[in-house]
């Protein structure tokens, strides 16, 4: 792959495609793949360079686990591997049908008790990354400070390399920096959602990455204008030309397009490899 890499954290390198886990296991919606596909595609994402996995403990549907899956694919891991994850006001992938009442994830038992759930369904001592997801609460209900200084505390006995903060606002990643260090941002953003061109743009002269979830689409395909003639012109998909655009938009930009499909994963990885022309990126806009 020749996307080249990305330090997470000031001592992590990833290659810059690297593949998010929430697909293998169809949640929150969808079919997942039979279960020795899913193993075969997170060997295969190895194999093709892939050393960045997003997962989450509550990626969990119908007995299928993605950290489950992670473990017995890869599990003892390259020593090269990265593998974050996140915890919020979700505590298991049940939670997600829960009344905002209900949901603990974000009190410090609920945290810790997400990051054990972690570190036992991977099988590893520490967390590489521990993104804290905001915004699954009202916002006036559900303050930053006091989940991050929770973790920040759990890092600090060890169980947690790196922090990072996902689905927040401006303000509250402004807000996660004067309370932590923080490695990466996560947040929605492709190249027919940009809403956070700022923030893509305020953590680049940070030296932290942001890592877009939905890179392209999610359950709603990419349709911005012209995203087809440039790709009739490379000879490749929709798809591989919105993460090329999203690779050539700034350098701390790390991709982690999911797939239960083995063909789909080898397009994904191919979009390394697809250089944008002036011209295709001003067309993109």
């Amino acid at each position: 792959m020749t996307a080249g890499s990305w330090t997470l954290g000031g001592d992590l390198e990833v290659a810059r495609i690297g593949y998010g886990a929430m697909k293998l296991t169809g949640w929150p919606k969808g079919d997942p793949p039979g279960r020795e596909t899913a193993l075969g595609v997170l060997r295969r994402a190895v194999e093709l360079g892939v050393n960045h996995i997003d997962t989450s403990h509550y990626y969990s549907r119908g007995g299928v686990a993605a950290n489950e899956l992670i473990r017995e694919a890869l599990h003892p891991y390259p020593d090269d591997l990265v593998i974050v994850t996140k915890v919020g006001a979700l505590v298991e992938g049940p939670d997600l049908a829960l009344s905002a009442e209900r949901k603990n994830g974000l009190t410090p038992d609920g945290l810790r008790r997400g990051v054990e759930a972690n570190l036992r369904s991977l099988g590893v001592d520490r967390l590489d990354v521990v993104n804290l997801r905001m915004g699954d609460l009202d916002r006036d209900e559900a303050p930053l400070a006091g989940p991050l200084e929770t973790l920040l505390a759990l890092r600090e006995e060890g169980l947690i390399r790196h922090l990072g903060v996902s689905n927040v606002t401006a303000a509250e990643f402004a807000e996660a920096r004067g309370i932590a260090p923080i490695a990466c941002v996560q947040n929605l953003y492709n190249v027919s959602r940009r809403d956070d061109d700022a923030l893509v743009d305020a953590c680049a002269e940070a030296g932290i990455a942001y890592v877009p979830f939905f890179p392209v689409g999610g359950f709603a395909p990419v349709t911005a204008e012209h995203l087809d003639a440039v790709a009739a012109r490379h000879g490749a998909t929709v798809p591989q030309v919105a993460l090329a655009w999203l690779l050539a938009r700034s350098p701390n930009i790390l991709l982690i397009p999911g797939t239960g499909s083995p063909a789909h994963l080898e397009e994904n990885i191919a979009a390394g490899d697809l250089t944008l022309t002036e011209q295709d990126l001003a067309e993109l806009g």
